[in-house]
């Protein structure tokens, strides 16, 4: 009997297949724990100085919040870019395992800890006797937080399913509660400012998520030159993406911080310093697709645009935390 011992080659044709999905593993969850400090740690440093006092458990509800919104972007993202993919003549037929399942999943533990919140009168629970689950039908900031627990539920039960179609629906009804959520009645023309968070929230999603899931689809076609196009396709459309982000964003925060006083609330109160980050890094993110679609346009290699657009979803992960974050905080002027 001979012993058969691998040669170099095939054991170097090997290890590399693993250690990449290790390394890529480990980034993935260094970058979501450093996420995940931007809401808990936040709120002190924003509120330094102000005088504002925060809710309780600010921090915890801000992370709940950038959860619930990344996981509304993921599923969005990937029917986005797919539907852009199945433009493409002759685009490859394979797709990687779709994130959808556990995105959902996790927006729907988020949404349920979030209306857990809301059942205890705006106070993090610390018992299960001070959850009132009855009570969430009797308030609209209770219902439309079980219209969220049951869009992502929905949603989940969709991907599982391996019916992805069908999640836009629900999905879509989560966008609207969140919309509704972030006016109260209470507020000067309440409906506008729904309007302007609903396009903001749905191009906010489809941008963030898109790029990731594009990322995702190229890797898995390398060297096909399908990925360039897609790559090439979604840059236009995220072109228009970022404008209306732009301008509901400008609108918006003019309605909670009229023109005369806004310089001085930016630096002032919790929530414009909070808005000034997210603009600076909207402003990073920005410079980063421009790199990209230069480098896209004129390299001999199109997949060199690949790194930039890399960083830039990076940043957009920084983005959505602080968005996270922004939902949070005091607003600086209660309009009545």
């Amino acid at each position: 009997m001979r012993l058969i011992r691998p040669t170099a080659g095939a054991t170097d044709a090997r290890s590399p297949a693993r250690r990449p999905g290790i390394g890529r593993a480990a980034a993935l969850v260094i970058l979501v724990a450093l996420g995940a400090l931007i809401p808990l740690l936040g709120p002190s440093a924003a509120l330094h100085g102000t005088g504002e006092a925060a809710a309780p458990g600010v921090g915890g509800i801000g992370l709940l919040r950038t959860v619930l919104i990344a996981a509304a972007s993921v599923p969005l993202g990937e029917l986005f870019v797919h539907r852009l993919a199945r433009r493409l003549p002759g685009a490859p037929p394979e797709r990687p395992r779709s994130w959808a399942p556990f995105a959902t999943t996790a927006g729907f533990v988020a949404a349920l800890a979030l209306a857990a919140v809301v059942s205890a009168g705006d106070l993090v629970p610390h018992r299960l006797g001070q959850i009132d689950v009855g009570g969430l039908y009797g308030s609209r900031d209770g219902r439309l937080a079980l219209l969220e627990v049951n869009g992502f539920l929905l949603a989940a039960l969709c991907a599982l399913a391996r019916r992805p179609a069908a999640q836009v629906w629900p999905l879509a009804a989560v966008v609207v509660a969140e919309a509704l959520r972030a006016h109260p009645t209470t507020e000067q023309s309440p409906l506008i400012g729904s309007g302007l968070t609903l396009v903001h929230l749905t191009c906010a999603a489809l941008w963030s998520g898109g790029l990731l899931s594009a990322l995702r689809l190229l890797r898995r076609w390398r060297g096909d030159p399908a990925g360039a196009a897609l790559l090439a396709l979604y840059a236009r459309v995220a072109a228009a993406l970022l404008a209306a982000i732009t301008a509901t964003g400008v609108c918006s925060s003019l309605r909670r911080m009229p023109s005369a006083t806004i310089l001085d609330q930016l630096t002032t109160t919790a929530y414009g310093r909070t808005l000034l980050a997210k603009v600076t890094l909207v402003a990073a993110v920005a410079l980063l697709a421009l790199w990209a679609r230069v480098r896209l346009g004129r390299a001999a290699d199109p997949l060199t645009a690949y790194t930039p657009a890399r960083a830039e979803v990076i940043a957009l992960g920084a983005v959505v935390a602080v968005s996270g974050l922004l939902t949070a905080l005091p607003l600086p002027i209660r309009w009545t």
